[in-house]
């Protein structure tokens, strides 16, 4: 059997093939093991990858995407004058793969096609991965495999570092555009993620940034106009010398992993900069700090400690940093593992996940790993293990594209009822019912909104601030926020684990009352348009799934104004409030611990207790 995989990465795709009888092998393409992910739009309407496209880059940045993954949730992509779709981005890239492997196999296709993609993303941005292995050429038997748990597969498949029934591996994996680290439990038949988190805006493409601003520090002041025409090209000869030192400053980060100090070259008239690995690790430490925090978090949110993992993977070309395996070693006091090529791990370990494997639920597991702790480095499962019967395929099944349905019409399931939009002003006369014990308990603490914080125009909001408190919140949240903040726990992130949310970008603060994961949550968002606020509140809206009607209404406080919706599901109430002049989004999430919770509830809830302060 003819089995491909393929990670497609932020800034790099790699293949593996296994075919005939031997053993998997990463596909070279173009005479390398990784390919980059970029596309270039040409004038005639082909879409260029790879590095033919990053050549074609030097002549009109302007129609280069170096990460098109990256801008996944944007649908299009403006390059020259070239509007083109993510999916269109992504199948171009998947069909260079699709070429080179077909002249490998001597003009045959590959029997099965798997795809490999972060645990967090829901099953929109599946469907995107889908629908450009489609296009690619890929065929009908595709199948997706969470990132971590191939990770886990490779990690597995080295004779010494086998993982027996009952054990866990925490994967971290930094890659260009993001961070995600996840614990995957091992069982009898495959493998389960058992928590899962991640940070957005952490990859090596925020490296390179950071060391790109520090050499600016050192030569800017000589120029200081021709620094900002690097930064902010107005012309092609300058879009062409800012991608030639953006270039040069990925080349500098990545040989500061193997040498203590490199030059970067500069454009005249600006002379070459000496950075040291020392300067490099200043710069990003508290970045790395984070993320090594965000897995001894993950750890114990499963009832676990470091010490009682089989092992902690690094995988993603940006875990080379040698600061990243030093912070683990500090904080969490275990050795990280890093095997063959970091960046072809996740491809290579799809391979060695079972195509009959599977993935158990996490809440059927937590307790099954906390318990087998004491069994980790045994070779076989602990006496009296037994698997939970309640499982689910590691694989998402291959579904078609989703297909558009109206905001307030969403069917669920076979001969389910669909939802109707309510009025708010229709609710009166039918009565205040009270809300369940449990949204009164978590909710009541959070005092009615007085306008706290200190009032912020609408031109000052319209992109996120980069200053922001401890908890997250920059000016024009807090304004939101009213007293919220104040009177619960609050952080900056998503603090509930919610996959195929806690991806997406902006900035974003997030109260809780009590377990993140079980009461209520309050989550802020600042984007940067009102395009993007918009579609952030119908995705936030409809990510539990419409099973009741609608409650819509307008409100106001601390001087801002917009408009709230509201419904249930059978696992959460939500709700979502928008202002109407500037990007920001706030959201209710209320577990619905006995089905009885209606929009209405939520919405009264939401105008007693959330609601900033009422002028």
């Amino acid at each position: 059997m003819r089995v491909l995989s393929v990670d497609l990465g932020t800034s790099n795709t790699v293949a593996v093939l296994s075919a005939h009888g031997r053993p998997p092998r990463v596909v070279e393409v173009d005479g390398s093991a990784t390919m980059p992910s970029a596309v270039f739009a040409a004038e005639d309407g082909a879409i260029i990858v790879g590095r033919e496209a990053e050549r074609r880059a030097r002549l009109d940045p302007s129609r280069f995407e170096p990460n098109p993954k990256r801008r996944v949730d944007e649908g299009t992509l403006l390059l020259g004058e070239s509007i083109i779709t993510v999916t269109d981005a992504m199948a171009a890239v998947l069909h260079r793969v699709a070429e080179e492997t077909t002249r490998q196999l001597g003009g045959a296709q590959p029997d099965e096609v798997r795809l490999t993609h972060p645990a967090q993303w829901g099953p929109t941005r599946r469907n995107v991965l889908l629908s450009a292995a489609r296009l690619a050429g890929f065929g009908s038997n595709l199948v997706l495999v969470p990132e971590p748990v191939a990770a886990a597969a490779h990690f597995a498949s080295f004779p010494d570092r086998s993982l027996a029934p009952g054990q866990a591996l925490a994967v971290y994996d930094l890659g260009a555009g993001t961070f995600d680290c996840a614990v995957v439990g091992a069982t009898q038949s495959g493998f389960a993620v058992l928590a899962e988190d991640g940070l957005p805006d952490l990859g090596g493409l925020d490296v390179d940034q950071a060391l790109l601003e520090h050499v600016g520090r050192q030569v800017s002041n000589k120029d200081p106009q021709r620094w900002q025409r690097l930064l902010r090209p107005e012309s092609t000869a300058d879009r062409r010398a800012q991608r030639a030192l953006r270039e040069d400053v990925k080349a500098a980060k990545e040989a500061l992993s193997r040498h203590v100090q490199t030059e970067v070259p500069m454009p005249e008239p600006f002379e070459d900069v000496l950075v040291t690995r020392g300067e490099l690790e200043a710069l990003v430490r508290p970045s790395m700090l984070r993320s090594v925090e965000m897995v001894a978090s993950v750890v114990r949110s499963n009832g676990m400690a470091p010490e009682n993992l089989a092992g902690l993977y690094l995988v993603g070309g940006s875990s080379r940093l040698p600061l990243v395996a030093t912070l683990i070693g500090e904080q969490l006091r275990i050795v990280a593992t890093s095997l063959d090529q970091p960046e072809t791990a996740v491809a290579l370990g799809a391979h060695h996940v079972s195509r009959d494997g599977t993935a158990l639920n996490t809440q059927d597991l937590g307790s099954t790993f906390t318990a087998a702790q004491q069994g980790v480095g045994d070779q076989g499962p602990r006496p009296g293990y037994q698997e939970p019967e309640t499982v689910r395929t590691a694989f998402a099944p291959v579904m078609p594209p989703q297909q558009p349905y109206p905001r307030q019409v969403r069917q669920q399931g076979h001969g389910a009822k669909q939802p109707r939009t309510v009025s708010r002003n229709m609710l009166v006369g039918l009565g205040a019912v009270a809300l369940v014990a449990v949204i009164v308990a978590v909710v009541s603490i959070v005092l009615t909104s007085g306008g706290g914080a200190q009032a912020a125009s609408a031109s000052e909001c319209r992109a996120p601030s980069e200053t922001r408190d401890t908890k997250g919140f920059d000016k024009c949240m807090l304004q939101l926020a009213g007293d919220v903040p104040e009177t619960t726990n609050c952080a900056p992130g998503w603090q509930r684990i919610m996959p195929g949310l806690r991806e997406l970008g902006g900035a974003v603060a997030s109260c809780s009352i009590g377990n993140p994961n079980e009461g209520t949550t309050i989550v802020y968002t600042h984007l940067d348009s009102m395009q993007k606020a918009k579609q952030r509140a119908d995705l936030l809206l409809e990510f539990n799934g419409v099973t009741s009607d609608q409650v819509r209404a307008d409100w106001s406080g601390n001087g801002l104004s917009g408009e709230y919706r509201a419904v249930t599901s059978d696992t959460f109430g939500t709700l979502v409030f928008t202002v109407d002049d500037r990007p920001l989004v706030g959201m209710v999430l209320v577990p619905n611990k006995d089905q009885r919770l209606a929009p209405n509830q939520v919405a009264d809830e939401f105008e007693r207790r959330i609601q900033p302060g009422t002028d």
